[in-house]
């Protein structure tokens, strides 16, 4: 054993929260290590978000063939390489490795190791025979896609999101196992490259998001030919001839050529001896306070994924910005899930952010206003044809903004000014004094805040208001 070597921050993961906190403290001069045993850039750029969201735009440029014929362009039923749609997802993740790649963070003054570690004390771990001693240790191990206990499923091959983007077959019939965000997006990018695609959910598909706007998604998915089945209690899996049988109860048999299990996500904590380190953990993730620090353990962060709470590549960064602030600055930080937006990227998207209509009317009563605009009354989703979706926007009596949720063409995009607007708890006149390009999606959103006032011209105290101003001239 070599003697050991001491930093003032260990980092334990190089995905977007470990590589985002091991950039800023470099900067800051601090000595930093980095442990990836994996790939560098994590599952953000390997086998989530990237690849999955280059895979969907390969299936909108198909679907662009077959849905012109509205726009005066003929229509046709394109000619699809499977094999070179994924090529195009493999090519952007390499356009994208050199930002997350060793040699840009050797380039930084981080030492990165590419071993396992893990802890042999509070503020020591072991890597490739080697041993470290850290003033501060982030475990950033992000997570990985959960197997549910079907029967017989671990005796049949099956994709995750892990595996998926190195298929070269177009699957015949793709069944995909959860009804969540990334099962979503993945059976809708199959449809459209060429794929027969069923969905399995155990429960309410996209259950999370509010069944108002869910329900546009849902018929937009059914009507480009997805069978979607929710509350689907999957008896039994098994090999057959012509690939997989799936016994689900209540329906025929489903003979399919590949599976796709998108069922949750579990925190990589396994191997790690927190033990040793006294490092308090659920199977949810590490167990921290509000500034992402362990409760049991105040030398080590935890972030991302493996921190127990929303699972997104931005909620990474936000986390890494936290422990920054707290690790170096020991600043004061908290926290908050309330402002976190999020987005399937599905056509049409759904974004969300702060509280749906349900939690806001279970916090705050019936005191809340609903307000909601159409994109069929916007000019700009007029004229792209891309009418399907709306805005809705949950406000306190006193107009606060405390949630919004879009579905609806470029919905992620359309997010943003919402989620600075909870974050900031703005009020509904901030938006509705907003001055927007026209046209632009984003009048929708305008147009939805001006509804707050709806009925303000005609009540008698702004009628006599009026008249007495007149007096005056």
């Amino acid at each position: 054993m070599e003697s050991r070597m001491k930093f003032d921050l260990a980092i334990i993961g190089g995905g977007s929260a470990g590589l985002s906190i091991a950039a800023a403290a470099a900067q800051f001069g601090e000595k930093v290590v980095l442990f990836e045993k994996g790939e560098m850039g994590g599952d953000c750029l390997n086998t989530g978000c990237v690849p999955s969201k280059a895979l969907l735009a390969a299936a909108k440029s198909a679907q662009a063939h077959r849905t012109s014929a509205a726009f005066g362009v003929a229509a046709d039923e394109p000619a699809i390489t499977f094999a070179k749609a994924m090529a195009h997802v493999e090519g952007v993740i390499k356009a994208i490795e050199p930002h997350d790649s060793q040699q840009r963070f050797e380039s930084l003054g981080v030492t990165v190791v590419r071993a396992h570690a893990k802890f042999t004390a509070q503020q020591s771990l072991q890597a490739d025979g080697k041993s470290y001693e850290a003033r501060r240790i982030v475990i950033a191990t992000g997570s990985r896609a959960g197997v549910p206990p079907i029967t017989g499923l671990k005796d049949v091959p099956f994709f995750t999101n892990e595996t998926v983007f190195k298929n070269r077959e177009l699957p015949s019939h793709l069944v995909v196992i959860g009804g969540g965000p990334i099962g979503m997006e993945m059976a809708l990018a199959h449809r459209r490259l060429g794929a027969q695609v069923t969905v399995l959910e155990a429960f309410q598909p996209l259950a999370k998001d509010d069944p108002e706007l869910t329900s546009v998604v849902l018929e937009a998915l059914q009507a480009e030919g997805i069978a979607i089945h929710g509350n689907a209690k999957i008896s039994n899996i098994e090999n057959a001839k012509s690939g997989i049988r799936v016994s689900v109860e209540g329906l025929p048999p489903l003979e399919a050529s590949h599976l796709l299990v998108a069922a949750g996500r579990q925190p990589n904590i396994e191997n790690l001896n927190l033990e040793a380190a006294g490092i308090a953990y659920t199977k949810r993730g590490i167990t921290v306070d509000a500034a992402l620090r362990s409760t049991t353990n105040r030398n080590v962060y935890a972030a991302g994924d493996v921190a127990g709470g929303l699972q997104f590549t931005h909620v990474a960064g936000y986390h890494a910005g936290l422990v920054i602030r707290n690790a170096l600055f020991r600043l004061p930080v908290k926290n908050r899930n309330d402002i976190i937006p999020w987005v399937t990227y599905t056509d049409p998207e759904l974004a969300h952010v702060g509280l749906t209509e349900k939690d806001a009317r279970l916090q705050h009563g019936e005191t809340i206003k609903v307000l909601r605009w159409p994109f069929k009354e916007n000019d700009r989703a007029l004229a792209e044809g891309k009418t399907k979706g709306l805005v809705k926007v949950v406000t306190l009596k006193n107009g606060r903004i405390i949630g919004a949720s879009i579905v609806g063409q470029n919905a992620g995009d359309q997010i943003a000014m919402w989620a600075l607007a909870v974050s900031q708890k703005q009020k509904i006149s901030t938006i509705a004094n907003l001055v927007l390009p026209y046209p632009t999606l984003g009048e929708a959103g305008k147009r939805a805040a001006i509804t707050y006032y709806a009925g303000l011209a005609q009540k008698p105290f702004t009628r006599r208001l009026i008249g007495f101003l007149k007096m005056f001239g």
